[in-house]
C-alpha cells in the first residue's frame, strides 16, 4: 500500500499548515482525520460562516479586513464568533492591524478542501 497524501490544514493554534487528512477516494479516514475533517465540514456548515468564509475567500489580494466582510445579516458581536469558529476549525489566519482585524484564508487549505473531494484518477 502506497503512503497516503496527507493534505494540509491550518493548526489553529499555531497558524502554522498540519497534517489533515486523504482525499475521500483514497483510503478510509483514521478516527483523528475524520474528526479534522468533520470539524471543517461544521465550520461550513453554518450560511453565515459560508458566507463569510467565501467573502475572505474571494476579497481582493486575497485577505479581508472584518470591517469589509461584516454585512452578512447578523450583529457585529455574531461575525466575530462565526469568524472565530472558522479560525478554530483552520480554515481562516487573521493578523490585528491598529482597530481592525484582517482575515486570510491560506491557499493551503483552499487546495486542501478540493482534494479532500476530489475523486482519485483510476489506477492504470
Amino acid at each position: 500500500m502506497s503512503n497516503p497524501k496527507v493534505l494540509p490544514l491550518i493548526a489553529p493554534e499555531s497558524g502554522a499548515v498540519a497534517p489533515c487528512c486523504p482525499p475521500l477516494t483514497e483510503r478510509p479516514f483514521t478516527a483523528e482525520e475524520a474528526e479534522t475533517a468533520a470539524r471543517m465540514f461544521r465550520a461550513l456548515g453554518d450560511p453565515v460562516r459560508l458566507r463569510l468564509f467565501s467573502a475572505v475567500a474571494s476579497h481582493e489580494g486575497g485577505e479581508a479586513c472584518v470591517c469589509d466582510i461584516s454585512d452578512v445579516g447578523v450583529s457585529q458581536p455574531t461575525v466575530s464568533h462565526h469568524l472565530k469558529k472558522l479560525k478554530d476549525a483552520g480554515l481562516l489566519t487573521s493578523e490585528r492591524r491598529g482597530t481592525w482585524v484582517y482575515y486570510r484564508v491560506e491557499p493551503s487549505v483552499l487546495a486542501s478542501m478540493g482534494k479532500l473531494l476530489a475523486v482519485a484518477p483510476a489506477a492504470a
